[in-house]
């Protein structure tokens, strides 16, 4: 099989998993230098060739990984100054594994497909443990064919995927995702701050949820800070839970979708981050929730 040239802009935490599996299985490989790229001597140590500029590695690349913070820079790589769909040759495979919300996918799905190339959203679950492992998953929209054509190098640094349809519909399988799982979390930390606000021992809080409805992924990651402080079984910010959260009510408003829930659960994760939490890894909304009620 002949192996394409991937170019990727985003190594940060998700997507320098990514980048390191792609660039150890034999693919042709290139970054943006940025600042928020976590270091890079590894990929560099494997011959990945670094890239100043945006459009230059549009220009020689034939594939296009994006893994940036959401849909403003998805928005402003693709379509702004400097903007990559400018340099882009016919062909071009653009995939991203950002979160976004669907209605900004499809309209840029449509804009590469005007200049002649093709898109998948190719979102992604689990940690960057997994990533750095090359077992994400992947949840995938747009053109089957392209979809199909991809699979060796989507299997590169996942161990699922799921085909979800049309281009922006791994982006609404994402959100739907995240709105659960993120919504998980958030009402679990609130559970909690309430339990030791109430008196109740962390121990037995924590085992009666596992001996009972409670147990899953949720308490498994949260179980942890409630116990002995240890935020380290889910490395995903406040902010970046409250982002991923309006980006769902935004989704559902525009299917007209029920999402009575959802606002509260952002209405929680707004609190935090006006008052000073969004840094704090999401676990650790146990304690800042238990800070604003104090």
């Amino acid at each position: 099989m002949t192996k394409h040239k991937v170019g990727m802009v985003g190594v940060g935490l998700m997507g320098h998993g990514i980048a390191i599996n792609v660039a150890k299985k034999g693919w042709p490989f290139g970054y943006l230098r940025h600042p928020g790229n976590q270091p890079t001597d590894d990929l560099d140590a494997l011959g990945s060739k670094a890239y100043a500029d945006r459009r230059q590695i549009a220009a020689e690349s034939d594939v296009i990984i994006l893994c940036v913070s959401g849909t403003p820079q998805v928005e402003d790589v693709l379509l702004g100054e400097n903007g990559m769909l400018k340099a882009i040759r016919p062909g071009t495979i653009i995939i991203d594994c950002s979160t976004a919300i669907p209605s900004s996918t499809e309209a840029i799905a449509a804009a590469v497909v005007a200049v002649g190339g093709h898109f998948l959203d190719a979102p992604m679950t689990r940690t960057p443990l997994e990533a750095a492992q090359g077992r994400l998953n992947l949840l995938i929209g747009g053109d089957r064919d392209i979809y199909e054509k991809m699979v060796p190098l989507l299997e590169a640094f996942s161990e699922n995927r799921f085909y979800a349809g049309k281009a922006g519909s791994g982006h609404k399988l994402k959100l739907l995702h995240n709105f659960v799982s993120l919504g998980f979390v958030t009402l679990l930390a609130e559970a909690a701050a309430c339990a030791a606000d109430g008196g109740i021992a962390p121990d037995v809080f924590v085992d009666v949820l596992q001996k009972g409805g409670g147990w899953g992924a949720a308490l498994e990651r949260v179980g942890p800070f409630v116990l002995s402080e240890d935020n380290s079984k889910m490395k995903f910010a406040v902010s970046n839970a409250r982002k991923d959260l309006s980006y769902y009510v935004a989704m559902s408003k525009d299917i007209k979708a029920q999402n009575n829930t959802a606002t509260g659960v952002l209405s929680a994760l707004d609190s935090l981050v006006e008052n000073g939490f969004g840094d704090a890894y999401l676990p650790e909304a146990v304690a800042k929730f238990q800070a604003l009620g104090t």
